[in-house]
């Protein structure tokens, strides 16, 4: 795989934890997240935490280029850091870089499989489509001079995009964690 230079690029880390450590493991997390957040092209991380005992904890750390990404994963910081939580978990760190946007249906593990494409058409209208109607009627409100405009067209777009990736998806994916891994046989 080789993505493009200019597309942003997510590192899925899985984690599966041992019994009775998921509180060593959160403080963990609390610890790594804003080293992470120093490196150059940063874009954000989100956690999925496990619906069940015993899944894995899936982590997204997002960067700008697939050059700043190898950096982080490369450093010797995060190297000290996974060697730290290495006791903690039942298998090795296990990471897979991928492109674009995808990354929010990433399925825990490579024995899950993803989501049905419908449910992934469903999740992302029921955050667009509020998204794209609140947004414009919000901006409207205090900035009615760039109704209609490049400039307001660009603040609605940067708007709902920041929403969608930086709220919306992340507390979407979480509450719907169940139905999404659930198989279509179910």
């Amino acid at each position: 795989m080789s993505p493009s230079h200019n597309q942003h690029v997510t590192l899925v880390i899985t984690h599966k934890i041992a019994p009775a450590s998921e509180a060593q493991y959160e403080a963990w997390l609390n610890k790594i997240m804003p080293q992470a957040s120093t490196f150059p092209g940063h874009l954000g991380v989100n956690v999925i935490r496990p619906s069940r005992s015993g899944d894995p904890y899936t982590i997204l750390v997002r960067f700008d280029t697939l050059e700043n990404l190898n950096a982080w994963h490369s450093s010797e910081l995060r190297k000290q850091l996974v060697a730290e939580v290495s006791p903690l978990l039942l298998q090795e760190d296990s990471t897979e870089v991928r492109p674009g946007a995808e990354f929010w249906f990433t399925p825990p593990s490579a024995t899950v499989r993803p989501p049905a494409r419908w449910k992934q058409y469903l999740l992302t209208l029921l955050v667009i489509y509020p998204s794209t109607h609140i947004v414009p009627w919000f901006w409207g409100q205090f900035l009615p001079q760039l109704k209609g405009t490049e400039g307001g067209h660009l603040l609605n777009d940067a708007s709902v995009v920041a929403l969608v990736v930086f709220l919306w998806m992340p507390i979407i994916t979480r509450v719907f964690h169940s139905w999404l891994t659930r198989s279509s046989a179910q």
